[in-house]
């Protein structure tokens, strides 16, 4: 007996001091909205503590993977926790400038910090590298659950630690770029089909 496929849920995970109101985050969602997709699609607002913001993810996702095909976004540290997330609960991700080594990097960002979008003030602690560290994926167990989209002028993160990591992925490197992602519109479509979201291709 055939079962209907369970509707794509796409949840994206945002990047070290941002939030739901990161330019792609937005992007997506408008995009999504624009084509009366805006209730597959979750963005929530990560804590600063990883282990924190990694049981928030999980609390998601065991709410919703009875019933939908989930496909995480992760940008930058949002990538870390994905592919954290990938390894635990068997989903599919798309990667955006993935960070691979973050307790090597915010190790320089301890004490107090203030988030870009909402000017909260919070502490980055010690402690907090051993967390990041504690869930790291040394080896993926299976590369075909991933999108991993890469752009080589990335100013905050060496691609090449990403390339390497994600090698047997399907991997796309563009030349140049941000770590931002430049034209991340571009790269939606792709987004989509990877996730197995089918949106029309023009507003409604």
């Amino acid at each position: 007996m055939f079962t209907d496929p369970q509707p794509a849920l796409l949840i994206y995970l945002h990047g070290f001091n941002s939030s739901p109101s990161s330019f792609k985050a937005r992007y997506l969602g408008d995009y999504l909205r624009q084509r009366g997709c805006e209730d597959q699609y979750l963005v929530p607002e990560l804590d600063h503590c990883p282990t924190t913001a990694l049981a928030q993810v999980q609390r998601i996702i065991e709410t919703h993977q009875c019933n939908a095909d989930i496909t995480l976004i992760g940008s930058s540290l949002g990538g870390y926790y994905a592919t954290s997330l990938v390894e635990q609960y068997g989903l599919r991700a798309v990667l955006v400038n993935p960070a691979v080594y973050p307790y090597r990097l915010l190790k320089h960002y301890l004490g107090i910090n203030r988030n870009y979008h909402t000017g909260a003030e919070y502490e980055m602690k010690p402690e907090y590298m051993q967390q990041l560290l504690d869930m790291e994926v040394k080896q993926l167990s299976q590369p075909q659950r991933y999108l991993v989209l890469l752009q080589t002028a990335d100013e905050t993160l060496d691609y090449r630690d990403a390339a390497e990591k994600y090698s047997d992925t399907q991997l796309v490197i563009e030349q140049g770029g941000s770590h931002g992602y430049d034209d991340f519109d571009k790269v939606v479509p792709q987004i989509l089909q990877f996730s197995g979201l089918s949106v029309p291709q023009t507003p409604s």
